[in-house]
């Protein structure tokens, strides 16, 4: 990389909504590249993120689930609608992913209904 790592960062946050459509994961590696604290590992992340966001930034699916991503207040979202809330080592563990793989089962048979999925009716009033 011929320009600064903040140089970078910059242009990550610029073409991401201030970093506001980044996966908290990906903004802190962009907060650890300005503080100087990525080690090899980090700074390939980095190198893949910049790449990520120069073509077009794609947010990875929340634990591996297909349509499902969390935003930076904790909101769990099926194709950008809110449906839960997870927070802290929770929305991280295990029990989490297994959550969200049910939460994403009640939302694909919401959609086939032609019920568009939100928290009342994945989460509140949900029935099969």
């Amino acid at each position: 990389m011929s320009a600064s790592l903040t140089d970078h960062a910059i242009e990550i946050l610029q073409k991401t909504n201030d970093g506001e459509d980044l996966d908290p994961k990906h903004l802190k590696i962009v907060e650890y590249a300005v503080n100087g604290l990525l080690n090899q590992t980090g700074l390939h992340l980095f190198r893949d993120l910049l790449e990520n966001v120069r073509g077009g930034y794609v947010r990875p699916w929340f634990h591996g689930v297909e349509h499902v991503t969390r935003n930076h207040q904790g909101y769990v979202l099926w194709k950008g609608v809110a449906i839960e809330h997870y927070s802290g080592a929770y929305a991280h563990s295990d029990e989490a992913a297994e959550s969200i793989r049910e939460l994403a089962r009640r939302c694909a048979i919401l959609e086939g209904k032609g019920v568009t999925p939100d928290t009342n009716s994945v989460v509140w009033q949900w029935s099969e």
